[in-house]
């Protein structure tokens, strides 16, 4: 049991095709500058989304303040100065009872809201009130934000703690927004457009929320990563798709006009072959038939002279190479008839069988099944068939064996035909195509040229294979009804 190793079909050698066809490589270039782009678009809108996202905390943590401390500013007028002034008594946050009042309704109004500190500073610049007994009486730490306050303004500052990278990534260890404010005396129940009698320092700490919008923030990111990396697969996809579909035509491109290069160059070689070959027989008739007149009549005269014979049989090899280039520069079409390939090859064994016995060749065929009948040309088959039975038995000089495997499946018919000679070498199995190429000492280099157009006018394709252990495999496969 032998096995194939390599496989040589007509028009797959290697040529400069497969040189002159560089492959496109836009994917990758379009690879490389998509990841780019959605890697720094993914970056920009993720910035853009923490700034506008740390924008409206900002601003809602600052609405928040304010709401609380306009609140707050109520309820100190309304629970602490008011009753303090009827009372006569002077307003002095030192005094405990008026400091316990003081908290108590400052932790009474701030109760349940996130309020880390607390500071109100008289306009002095006085801390008077704060949740840390210690600061109080401290002077002059207001800041920029005291003293717009004093005047009227609020002012609202954000203050970020954390290592370098936790700041830059977006994701500070803690976040703080300071609010000052001013505290009004109410003139009415509802509105405070009364006298600044002091300013208030609120410090809020929005690390949980931050941390919330933080994730909410990677959540975004992520999606949209998915989405533009999913989007990113399927233009890879499309584009390649594309560059593999440009490939392709620009390599059929490139082989039809080496084909046809190839067909203009064998039509003027055999255009020129014909030509020639028809002004060569013409004298050749004249002289094989001027040497069997001379053979007559040497008979008579020298028995033993062997010249005329000589003359005839170069005569005859010559007009066979002439029909070899005429089929092969003009290849007649096929006269299709029913015909049996069995049958075929039967005769090509009994043709070759009286010379192959005694030059020590086997000829052995077999048939998987019965065939079916076939249209075709029995004699350029026959032909065909010959000229590959030839080939493989010149392949064995010193006699082998020949198996014939005919096989007919799926409206086809297979013929394998399998030698032990001395197989071709690697360097020139893709040559054996080629016009006028041949190892032999004598031949046209025609021969399989010949059985190619053949087998081609018959629709069918041929391929040779060269076997692993010895010798190849020829395989032709032909259609049972021209046009399958």
């Amino acid at each position: 049991m032998t096995t194939d190793t390599q496989i040589i079909e007509p028009g797959k050698r290697p040529s400069p095709l497969d040189e002159k066809t560089k492959p496109f490589r836009l994917y990758k270039f379009f690879t490389l500058t998509s990841f780019i782009f959605i890697f720094v678009g993914t970056i920009v809108l993720s910035s853009l989304n923490m700034h506008w996202a740390r924008k409206m905390q900002f601003s809602k943590s600052e609405d928040y303040a304010l709401l609380l401390i306009s609140n707050l500013n109520h309820q100190i007028f309304r629970q602490f100065m008011l009753p303090i002034s009827v009372s006569g008594e002077k307003i002095r946050l030192s005094k405990k009872h008026q400091f316990e009042r003081m908290d108590t309704i400052v932790r009474g109004t701030l109760h349940g809201f996130n309020i880390e500190r607390i500071k109100i500073y008289n306009l002095n610049n006085i801390i008077i009130y704060s949740f840390d007994k210690e600061m109080m009486g401290i002077k002059d730490i207001g800041g920029s934000g005291y003293q717009n306050a004093s005047m009227g303004n609020y002012t609202s500052e954000m203050e970020q703690s954390g290592s370098f990278w936790q700041i830059l990534l977006g994701f500070p260890k803690e976040i703080r927004i300071t609010t000052f404010a001013s505290l009004h005396a109410e003139e009415s129940l509802a509105v405070t457009t009364g006298p600044i009698f002091g300013v208030v320092e609120i410090v809020q700490d929005i690390t949980d929320d931050y941390r919330t919008i933080f994730k909410f923030e990677v959540l975004v990111v992520l999606t949209i990563m998915l989405v533009m990396g999913i989007l990113f697969l399927v233009l890879i996809a499309v584009v390649k798709k594309g560059e593999e579909t440009i490939e392709a035509r620009a390599r059929e491109r490139l082989r039809l006009k080496e084909k046809l290069s190839r067909a203009e160059h064998l039509s003027s070689i055999g255009e020129m072959v014909a030509g020639v070959s028809h002004e060569i027989r013409n004298p050749l008739g004249i002289i094989r038939s001027s040497a069997e007149l001379l053979k007559k009549r040497m008979k008579k005269l020298d028995p033993a002279n062997t010249f005329p014979d000589i003359i005839i049989e170069e005569g005859a090899r010559l007009n066979n190479i002439i029909s070899d280039f005429l089929n092969f520069a003009k290849p007649r079409r096929p006269s299709l008839a029913e015909c049996r390939i069995e049958e075929i090859i039967r005769k090509n064994i009994d043709y070759l069988s009286s010379d192959a016995v005694k030059k020590g060749y086997i000829l052995d065929h077999h048939s998987n099944g019965e065939l079916p009948v076939m249209m075709a040309d029995g004699d350029m088959l026959y032909q065909a068939f010959l000229n590959i039975l030839i080939n493989a038995m010149q392949s064995m000089p010193d006699g082998g064996r020949v198996v014939v495997d005919t096989i007919g499946e799926n409206h086809q018919v297979t013929v394998h035909f399998k030698d032990s000679g001395e197989g071709i070498d690697e360097e020139i199995i893709d040559k054996i195509w080629a016009p006028f190429f041949t190892t032999k000492e004598q031949g046209t280099g025609l021969g399989l040229g010949i059985v190619k157009n053949i087998v081609e006018a018959h629709g069918g394709k041929i391929k040779i294979v060269s076997r692993e252990v010895r010798g190849i495999n020829v395989t032709i496969t032909l259609p049972v009804n021209q046009g399958n």
